[in-house]
């Protein structure tokens, strides 16, 4: 990769100016290549049949989706999501269900790892005993028949649920697309990273752009969860209440508004005569003017 890197003419990414313009001059200026800031891309989906159907097939539909967001006052649902690589070790699946519930805060919580491990009685024989158990007894009837929780199996309208008003907080395990478009979506977070570069870029959201809390996780793994608990309930229920239930006062508010300015600033960096919209047609016309020396 860094032989490749090192004969590359420059390098695009999805990112806007306004979010890290200081490592935008510093690759400029001393990696010394050029470089074209042209997101963020998740911004160009402009309808809800382009942002619904984006990724995979999604396991639910926008309107149930919609319509179950459409019944809760703004900014009071957290979304919760890991992304779509990152597998959950049973015991810490039980702790997020356990913190998410005693927390009270409504949730949209995409819990692909009830299908990855099942919750059938074949599937789970042998887990119990080490803290199989994917989730409480009767949990997801209780979050439906309360209206507290809406669990996803699968692929989950991500750009749909963020946009949306009621939505008020992420959880994220900062891979970078679900911090960009949380970023564009104008959202705090509550970080939670795993693996890769996602402490890097919790470090983004936390100390420089102020725009998130740490939920704890200390411990860099690999994609597949090992087998024990790094974030427990309370620490759950605690990043979970400050963010979402007043439990942060003034200083989460502040975090809400300056996660809401990036929101801005993003949209207008994709919009015509913006920092994104320009470096995407100075590298269509760098292009050209390559291909036809």
């Amino acid at each position: 990769m860094q032989e490749a890197e090192s004969k590359t003419y420059g390098v695009i990414v999805n990112s806007f100016y306004d979010l890290e313009p200081a490592y935008a001059k510093y690759f400029k200026n001393e990696v010394g290549k050029k470089l074209w800031l042209a997101g963020p891309v998740c911004l160009f989906n402009k309808e809800n049949e382009q942002k619904t159907e984006r990724g995979e097939k999604n396991s639910i539909d926008g309107g149930t989706v919609l319509n179950w967001l459409n019944s809760k006052e703004p900014k009071s649902v957290l979304y919760v999501s890991f992304g779509s690589q990152v597998r959950m070790a049973p015991e810490q699946f039980l702790e997020i269900a356990h913190g998410l519930e005693i927390s009270g805060c409504p949730f949209i919580w995409v819990a692909r790892d009830m299908l990855e491990y099942g919750d059938d009685e074949k599937n789970n024989e042998g887990r119990e005993g080490r803290g199989g158990k994917k989730r409480p007894d009767g949990f997801e009837e209780r979050m439906m028949k309360s209206g507290k929780g809406l669990i996803v199996r699968s692929w989950a309208p991500q750009l749909l649920i963020l946009e949306h008003q009621a939505i008020g907080g992420f959880l994220t395990h900062c891979g970078w697309n679900s911090a960009i478009e949380g970023i564009g979506a104008g959202v705090p977070m509550i970080t939670w990273p795993i693996t890769a570069e996602h402490f890097f870029i919790e470090s983004l959201v936390i100390d420089v752009l102020k725009t998130g809390i740490r939920v704890g996780n200390e411990e860099w793994m690999w994609l597949f969860w090992e087998p024990k608990v790094t974030v427990t309930r309370d620490k759950v229920k605690e990043a979970v209440k400050w963010l979402m239930g007043g439990g942060g006062g003034d200083e989460a508010e502040k975090m809400r508004i300056r996660a809401k300015e990036f929101g801005e600033k993003a949209k207008k960096a994709v919009d015509y005569g913006g920092s994104s919209h320009a470096d995407v047609i100075a590298l269509i016309n760098d292009l050209k003017s390559g291909r036809s020396a």
